[in-house]
């Protein structure tokens, strides 16, 4: 009986854990301090360079925010910020944002035919895979898999991010490197294009 009861425990501790163990009404508390940056819901930065947080993907956002905090990921414009917060504290804040709706941008049109073509097609002459087939035709993301919603990100956030990768500036995370191998085959156009075609996806 003991051994039925542990099980049944384990199991729904797994299964919490699957879907996320945040609790957005505990991560809104937290999130105050990131709408200096970020704005309300993390959906509105002050800046065209800092990301949209909201709707991203727990699972995605929660590691972000693991990796900035270790200094894995180094984003001078958070140093100490997260310091203070226990792992429960970056739950909480990653699922309050997924929670949050992603107020889509506006791509330039005359960038949508391409970036369109390299979303949903890649570049297969040069070996560059479609976004669509990681982060979903409609740019929702993969959650179970930790890739995240890129439909309505700013468009130079995404082109300072696709450069990071290609750089090699960007290499921490369960993604990355697969970031960092397509974004190799990218050129600097074709960046531009692609960033504008997914700032306006919805």
């Amino acid at each position: 009986m003991k051994r039925l009861i542990a099980g049944v425990v384990l199991g729904v501790g797994l299964t919490a854990l699957a879907h996320g163990a945040g609790d957005p009404a505990a991560g809104e508390q937290n999130a105050v301090v990131c709408a200096g940056c970020h704005g309300q819901g993390g959906g509105k930065p002050i800046m065209a360079v800092y990301p949209k947080l909201s709707g991203l993907g727990e699972k995605y956002l929660y590691n972000q925010l693991v990796n900035i905090k270790s200094g894995d990921r180094p984003v001078p414009e958070m140093t100490g910020m997260l310091s203070a917060m226990s792992d429960q504290d970056l739950q909480n804040l990653a699922a309050y944002f997924n929670s949050q709706s992603m107020v889509v941008s506006q791509a330039n049109p005359d960038l949508v035919e391409r970036g369109q073509a390299l979303y949903r097609g890649g570049n297969m002459a040069s070996g560059v895979p479609a976004c669509a087939g990681c982060h979903n035709p409609k740019g929702i993301g993969n959650e179970p898999a930790g890739y995240p919603a890129l439909g309505g990100q700013t468009a130079d956030y995404l082109v300072k991010q696709l450069k990071a990768y290609r750089a090699g500036e960007r290499a921490t995370g369960s993604n990355a490197s697969i970031m960092m191998d397509v974004a190799s085959k990218l050129t600097d156009a074709e960046i531009e294009a692609v960033a504008s075609y997914v700032s306006g996806l919805n």
